[in-house]
């Protein structure tokens, strides 16, 4: 099987899996993600206890690509302290920039290592990133 055929699957999978797309009964922060430009619009939910991400779930709907980067991310965060997913988003965003290509680092993103030929098309960046870029303003509010 190709790599491009595999990473497909993995973005068809996450679209699909709704396990990270519900709402949670407790949460400690809350922040709304828009993409303008297609239409992407999730709210992200983040229960955080004692500095760890101990939960997250997001609502909301998009394209497939940001429907997978939301389900990708609340994988790889929960259970992390704020500050490894503040880390994990800086390579998720590195990686989609292309200014981080060390593998080593690059594999610590799991299955969102799928959307690292987003880069490849510049009008499907935005989808990939709103959930990033909404976790990393929910984790500024959580350590405010």
């Amino acid at each position: 099987m190709e790599m491009d055929q595999l990473y497909t699957e993995l973005i068809l999978e996450h679209n699909q899996d709704k396990r990270n797309k519900r709402l949670l009964d407790v949460f400690t922060v809350s922040e709304h993600g828009h993409n303008p430009s297609c239409g992407d619009d999730l709210t992200l939910q983040l229960d955080v206890e004692n500095g760890v991400v101990k939960d997250a779930a997001y609502t909301g709907s998009g394209c497939a690509i940001s429907q997978a980067s939301a389900s990708m991310m609340i994988d790889i965060v929960k259970g992390k302290s704020v500050e490894e997913a503040f880390r994990l988003v800086d390579i998720f965003l590195g990686m989609i920039k292309k200014e981080v290509t060390d593998e080593a680092e690059l594999e610590e993103l799991e299955d969102a290592i799928a959307l690292q030929n987003i880069s490849n098309m510049p009008a499907r960046v935005k989808c990939a990133v709103l959930a990033w870029h909404t976790l990393k303003e929910a984790l500024k509010k959580e350590n405010a």
